[in-house]
């Protein structure tokens, strides 16, 4: 498929912003697919769906290795975490090539209107670490939040990020900036699920993904240095703006 130009340096720099939105507080898709819908009007779903993986897996590779140069997360729950959402991200895409994704609008709208309402009245949510479950328990819930959160990904996509993060925040206690990182490397892992089967069923446009992938590596470096430097009141707080906004583009999509 053909773009002109301008069309390319649009998606490119669309692109750089929704991996910088990203790679702080989740909620790139928000921007990147959105950008892609315009932009190739016609296209089949599916199509618009991989080509978005491909420059957000790249993205959020590289945000994931600044994070972890400056940052050590809990390997063992980002492993509980990662495998099952590998898992679950391909069989959603692969559930994303039967079923159109308007049909899961409404119920992702309320749950990310459930995740911005409880985050912004809990103030001290994220700011320090709580801890306090056993080993046991955090692993079960890892698996559990894991294979859910990587099928939604896998079958839709915006929005996975602010899924991970509150689990880890809420759930598990984690503090806004180990969050992060965690959620980068289950997000990863996520992506790269279903990347392959969109891949395998020849639904990405390659040299389009590829170009924008440049912006959205610059943004995802920019990024994760400005959260590791403003640590977790600086993501908190646009956390809840890209989820704010993105409740706004899924209740224009469903009722208007």
């Amino acid at each position: 498929m053909e773009v002109s130009f301008e069309v390319l340096f649009l998606l490119i720099l669309a692109s750089a912003f929704a991996g910088l939105v990203d790679s702080i507080a989740g909620g790139g898709g928000l921007i990147q697919l959105p950008s892609l819908l315009v932009a190739l009007p016609g296209t089949q779903p599916a199509v618009i769906l991989g080509t978005n993986k491909l420059p957000a897996s790249l993205g959020t590779a590289t945000a994931t290795i600044t994070y972890l140069r400056r940052l050590r997360p809990n390997l063992r729950i980002a492993t509980f975490m990662a495998i099952p959402a590998f898992i679950g991200s391909a069989l959603g895409a692969r559930v994303a090539t039967l079923i159109p994704r308007e049909a899961f609008q409404p119920i992702i709208l309320i749950a990310l209107i459930l995740v911005f309402t409880y985050t912004f009245f809990r103030k001290e949510l994220g700011l320090t670490e709580t801890k306090l479950e056993k080993k046991g328990n955090q692993g079960v819930k890892a698996v559990i939040f894991g294979l859910t959160i990587g099928f939604y990904d896998g079958i839709f996509g915006p929005g996975t990020g602010s899924f991970l993060m509150l689990v880890l925040v809420a759930v598990l206690g984690y503090a806004f900036l180990e969050a992060t990182v965690t959620t980068k490397i289950v997000n990863l892992s996520t992506n790269i699920g279903a990347l392959l089967v969109f891949g395998v069923s020849g639904k990405i446009l390659w040299t389009l993904g590829l170009c924008m992938a440049i912006g959205n590596i610059a943004g995802g470096l920019l990024g994760a240095r400005l959260a590791i430097r403003g640590g977790s009141g600086l993501i908190r707080k646009v956390f809840l703006v890209a989820t704010s906004l993105l409740i706004i583009r899924l209740a224009a999509d469903t009722f208007l």
